[in-house]
């Protein structure tokens, strides 16, 4: 089974990650990997840190010339900013615990209650480890995800469809947003909404807040039958909702249309289904977004998450001193006003891992020669049922 655990803190030496069940032989190259990394760090409305930190990828194990073992790769994403934090954050020598210490807790962060679970006096033990900093590392496992699935032409791409109360209601293409959305700075594939957005970030900052919005995640070349209907917990859609609602400021997943399904008749919200001898099995629609009871159907995989606003604020809302229960505004960290366009590129990869999981473990192979066996003899079988590629 694919799996992975990450480790490290915003300040630390760096972020380390653990990535299990990759099948042996898949070739790994490392500068699309550092890509997916730079693009995260990229986008307007990104702060100060994004100047320091550089982030690439460091392969430690499991990896020899190129190719994977098959055994768990062990990755690090050194944070250049511990130099500047090291008499502060390092693990194993006395540290300064007074200078850097955060008791003005800020409303919206994991800061207050992290310290009543874990019984801290300085919210800095939180901070360190629920900031999105952390997101780095799971944007290098996806894109190792994705290098996985490249083999069966399966491909991601994801854009921003709001921020604030700028929509772009439009529908596109994959390959419009797939050849354009790294062209913009806010990865909005409509210039003239990508101007409105700009603006609206703009006058956020300039307010000393901060900004959300919606980011779409598409998947293309899909099989059906990942997932299944049989139990809760693999139904992919199901966890595809986790890992994205386990991302840091994420608030809201949903699935094709979404939650348009509850102002609508069921007659115009199921995906009628037909047959023809060129495209064998087909949807008519796409309303459900790719998946049916649990599985993906083979169509394009849809989904967009909603972040709420970053709650790091220039002018800092009121709220405690959580040691001496004393109000204070709260303690202010270096950000963002608006990250939305790093949230779609950490999305996407995200949703890669699952998608991998998810692959993995319905076509089973321990190297990239038995999983394409597995696969061709799948997609056989689906052919001769009426379904094609």
């Amino acid at each position: 089974m694919l799996r992975y655990l990450t480790s490290g803190e915003s300040h630390g030496q760096s972020l380390i990650s653990i990535l299990d069940g990759v099948p042996a032989n898949i070739e790994l190259n490392i500068d699309e990997i550092n890509e997916e990394l730079k693009k995260r760090q990229s986008g307007y409305g990104r702060g100060g840190r994004m100047k320091i930190e550089q982030d690439k990828i460091n392969i430690l194990g499991g990896v020899r010339g190129k190719k994977t073992l098959g055994g768990p790769i062990s990755i690090e994403v050194k944070n250049k900013d511990y130099k500047n934090w090291e008499s502060y954050m390092n693990p194993m020598s006395d540290v300064d615990l007074d200078s850097k210490k955060v008791s003005n807790v800020r409303p919206g962060h994991a800061d207050l209650v992290g310290c009543l679970k874990y019984d801290f006096d300085d919210a800095r033990n939180v901070l360190e480890r629920s900031s999105a900093r952390e997101t780095a590392s799971r944007v290098a496992i996806g894109a190792i995800c994705k290098q996985i699935l490249k083999y069966f032409d399966i491909e991601f791409t994801s854009h921003v469809v709001q921020i604030g109360n700028i929509k772009d209601k439009n529908l596109y293409e994959f390959e419009y947003i797939k050849q354009n959305v790294d062209k913009s700075q806010v990865r909005c594939v409509n210039k003239e909404v990508e101007d409105l957005m700009i603006e609206e970030i703009d006058k956020v900052k300039s307010n000393g807040d901060t900004i959300g919005g919606v980011v779409e995640i598409r998947v293309k070349n899909l099989i059906p039958g990942l997932g299944s209907y049989t139990h809760f917990d693999k139904k992919i859609d199901g966890e595809l909702a986790m890992h994205l609602m386990g991302t840091q400021a994420i608030k809201g997943v949903e699935f094709g249309i979404g939650f348009e399904v509850a102002n609508n008749y069921g007659s115009n919200v199921m995906d009628e289904i037909s047959y023809d001898e060129k495209n064998g099995i087909r949807r008519n629609t796409n309303n459900l977004g790719g998946i049916e009871g649990g599985m993906t159907t083979g169509e394009e995989l849809i989904i967009r998450c909603a972040m709420k606003p970053i709650p790091t604020l220039y002018k800092p809302l009121n709220s405690i001193n959580m040691n001496t229960l004393e109000s204070y505004q709260a303690s202010i960290e270096r950000s963002d006003n608006c990250a939305v366009t790093a949230c779609s590129v950490v999305c996407e990869n995200v949703v890669a891992f699952v998608i991998c999981k998810y692959f993995l473990e319905k076509i089973g192979g321990d190297n990239l020669s038995d999983l394409t066996s597995n696969y061709n003899s799948y997609v056989k079988r689906l052919g001769d049922r009426g379904w094609k590629k």
